[in-house]
């Protein structure tokens, strides 16, 4: 009996702990965050074109290097239904204000100073990158920056554009 239960529990953990966050191949989870003019932005709305959600914070090196780059490839793709939805987890936006004056970018930038929709995304390292695409569904999952992950993303944007 004591066995039973302790399978039923970690079974129950489990089922839970796997729908914690946005797996690859499932749908992507709704949300809505502020912009940096304030209006409301929800993922749902942007169905039918490709998503690169992007979470980062002004602290973090790597998402520094990546956003200029991130930018690039917005402009390169977004006539061919794709966008960068950038999520900033800072608590306080002034903190991000600062870093989007000295790295600009074209495309949105969200704002989830409680961490809701990271944890959604089961953000645990910085920054994670997810794409989705224009069905909705998460494709890929990406933890952390590196050199040469820009052309892993191009090439990953470039198969869902043609989809």
């Amino acid at each position: 009996m004591k066995r039973t239960l302790t399978m039923m529990i970690g079974a129950l953990a489990l089922l839970f702990f796997s729908n914690a966050f946005a797996a690859e191949g499932e749908p992507a989870p709704d949300f809505t965050l502020k912009t940096l003019d304030g209006s409301n932005l929800k993922l749902s709305e942007q169905r039918g074109t490709v998503v690169l959600l992007n979470f980062w914070a002004s602290w973090c090196g790597p998402c520094r290097t990546e956003m200029p780059l991130l930018d690039d490839l917005y402009q390169e793709y977004r006539d061919y239904g794709f966008t960068v939805l950038g999520v900033n987890l800072d608590e306080h936006r002034d903190q991000a204000d600062r870093l989007l004056d000295k790295i600009p970018v074209t495309f949105p930038v969200l704002f989830d100073p409680q961490n809701s929709t990271s944890e959604t995304y089961g953000v645990d390292a910085m920054p994670t990158t997810v794409l989705i695409d224009r069905n909705g569904v998460v494709r890929h999952h990406h933890r952390g920056y590196r050199d040469g992950y820009m052309d892993k993303y191009e090439d990953q944007v470039k198969a869902l554009v043609l989809e």
